[in-house]
């Protein structure tokens, strides 16, 4: 019960209204993946045994990678509970068409030149380094057809650049563009939600020349931001002369007039990403994001990381790019040393393939996507804490009612060191609420990456309770990159693993992750004064750029029956968990940040140099915590 209402009766009505008003709006269709089946019987073959008290090992990111030919993206998982899309009957007609191939080379050149102009139309901050698109200057270089009016005083425009080198060759990366399912997988922790809605051209020769009329539901990982919804199409070009590809997005409101605007509104103005293929299968790919985005006010812990571009960005969608194309090639690897208790490279493959469900689950039910509605605990505007419930009846994860609740923190301390101790199993061990007090021993290691931090762990859990016939096993996944990093864990049975590795489908297997987002911020005096955050946070050189954004995410399974009902004491309980959390995280931080302090200045000491010369002085952030 919450405020006399069961939370039950407040979703069966939440739900009611939703169908009633897409009943008016438009007609509903369901997503269309594979069928999952129930969970079948363990074999009746004997699957490999584990020997969970194999000794530490090396953990060498393999050197051969395989072909970039090999680098499929992995098949996609599909979602536990199909969501349906907001408009199933948006196509294009045939009279139409004509138009939308016009804009499309239009929208095709304006992102060439996007990519490769610099001054006046990219303008670089001086204080940040940052680029900033001179609006009037892409006015006068683009006065039509793709350089539409805004809707209304009420909307602003977002546009980024960046480039970087990613390990995986154009064809693929191409291929994975023009598959909404592969795109999906490439960016879990980006794109919510993706459907081909039409294949407008299929291309000349191979993928040159294809428009896909598609929809997109973009995501932050937290119920604090809200989704962004759009329809566009999708122009694929290759310059066989330059060695390059393109691929523009560009916004489809000039030739469809039924499309009902998204809200918040969110126009995708031409972006996309030029790739140059480079020796060795490398690919180099300068990538635009420009949008025009409705004003709704975010919650103020996030104000700063939406509105400086960071959110939605090129930057955060280029690093994940990077690290999940590390990811595909340590999946395709053939030259494994090292495999642990995993029998089998087959088996490597398939416990990456669970882990990346496990994030896409945790990625899913962590944020506002499919329309998720999330309840705060209390009034003030300033609480972070969000709850809701779900009905489980399908295999994917487990049946009945689950509880999820996140809330976000901020930390005045550089994502990177927050990641470290929450990566680290041992360290994490120490924080009684995460562990339970229990002992976490590494049996496997799987290297997703050049970064020691992206990898995937199986866990033993050392429990006075177990035994030889009862062992209980976590799976971990960490990833990290420039826009931010993931913990994601899971507990699972050891039958569920033998399952896996033993070749059969892991899609069946029940998982409930749990886990945390760390994202960098820059402490601008706008985030600060809403989020009590130091005037002068800095890191080792300097920069103010040395906060983060810790969300916490937890789900419990709160009962084996669907229809079930909540009471308050359940709600009560996951929220004194989640703040008793953040608050055991922070007090680990800061007593490491305290040792790490003394210890340098003792260092300093014995080298016989006065403390001043170190330049050790606590900064502002250390002395307020």
């Amino acid at each position: 019960m919450l405020g006399a209402i069961p939370f039950e009766e407040l979703r069966l009505e939440n739900a009611r209204l939703r169908d009633e008003l897409e009943r008016v709006c438009c007609i509903t269709s369901r997503y269309g993946g594979r069928q999952i089946h129930s969970m079948v019987p363990v074999p009746s073959f004997v699957p490999p045994s584990l020997d969970l008290d194999m000794n530490m090992y090396s953990r060498p990111f393999p050197e051969y990678l395989g072909t970039c030919t090999d680098m499929m993206p992995m098949p996609v998982p599909v979602l536990e509970e199909p969501s349906s899309f907001p408009e199933a009957g948006v196509v294009l007609m045939e009279e139409g068409k004509g138009l939308a191939m016009e804009l499309a080379l239009s929208s095709m050149d304006e992102l060439v030149k996007m990519c490769h102009a610099n001054e006046p139309l990219w303008i670089r901050n001086i204080e940040n380094g940052k680029e900033v698109l001179n609006l009037e200057e892409h006015g006068r270089m683009f006065p039509w057809p793709s350089n539409l009016k805004q809707n209304s005083s009420e909307t602003r425009t977002e546009a980024t650049r960046d480039c970087a080198v990613v390990i995986m060759n154009s064809i693929t990366l191409v291929d994975a563009f023009l598959d909404a399912n592969k795109w999906m997988e490439l960016f879990p922790s980006i794109v919510a939600r993706a459907k081909t809605v039409q294949v407008i051209t299929p291309g000349i020769s191979g993928a040159s020349g294809s428009l896909h009329l598609m929809y997109a539901e973009l995501q932050v990982l937290s119920p604090l931001v809200p989704t962004r919804e759009t329809y566009f199409l999708r122009f694929c070009h290759q310059n066989v002369e330059e060695g390059t590809w393109a691929i523009v997005d560009f916004p489809l409101d000039r030739l469809h007039d039924n499309i009902q605007p998204s809200f918040p509104l969110y126009k995708r103005h031409p972006s996309g990403c030029v790739i140059q293929d480079m020796p060795n299968g490398y690919s180099r790919v300068t990538w635009i994001e420009h949008a025009e985005i409705e004003e709704k006010p975010v919650h103020q812990i996030f104000s700063q990381y939406v509105y400086s571009g960071m959110a939605f960005g090129a930057h955060r969608w280029l690093t994940v790019l990077q690290r999940q194309c590390e990811r595909v090639a340590s999946l395709m690897a053939r030259n494994i040393s090292d495999l642990g208790v995993i029998p089998s490279p087959e088996a490597r493959k398939n416990m990456m393939r669970l882990a990346q469900r496990m994030i896409r689950i945790f990625s899913l039910n962590i944020s506002s996507s499919s329309g998720q509605s999330w309840t705060g605990l209390s009034d003030s505007y300033d609480d972070t804490v969000r709850i809701t419930t779900r009905k489980i009846t399908e295999p994917g994860q487990p049946n009945g009612v689950i509880l999820s609740a996140v809330s976000t923190t901020w930390l005045p301390y550089p994502h990177y060191q927050v990641f470290d101790l929450l990566r680290d199993e041992h360290r994490r061990s120490q924080l009684e609420l995460l562990s339970n007090g229990n002992a976490l021993h590494e049996v496997a290691h799987i290297a997703n990456g050049s970064h020691p931090g992206n990898c995937i762990s199986l866990l033993r859990i050392n429990v006075a309770s177990n035994s030889s016939q009862h062992v209980e096993l976590m799976l971990q996944e960490c990833c990290t990159d420039q826009s931010g990093s993931l913990v994601v864990y899971t507990t699972v049975d050891v039958e569920s693993i033998q399952l896996a590795m033993s070749g059969e489908d892991p899609s069946c297997i029940p998982l409930l992750p749990l886990g945390f987002v760390i994202v960098p911020v820059e402490s601008s005096s706008a985030v600060r004064e809403g989020n009590s955050m130091p005037s002068n946070s800095e890191d080792g050189n300097g920069h103010n750029n040395s906060g983060c954004l810790l969300t916490v995410g937890l789900q419990v399974l709160a009962s084996t029956i669907p229809s079930a009902k909540l009471n308050l004491s359940s709600v009560t309980a996951i929220n004194s968990h989640l703040c008793n959390t953040v608050n055991q995280i922070t007090a680990a931080l800061s007593s490491t940040t305290t040792t790490t302090t003394i210890t340098t200045t003792s260092s300093c000491l014995e080298n016989g140099n006065a403390v001043g010369s170190c330049n050790i002085e606590p900064t502002a952030a250390s002395k307020q915590v």
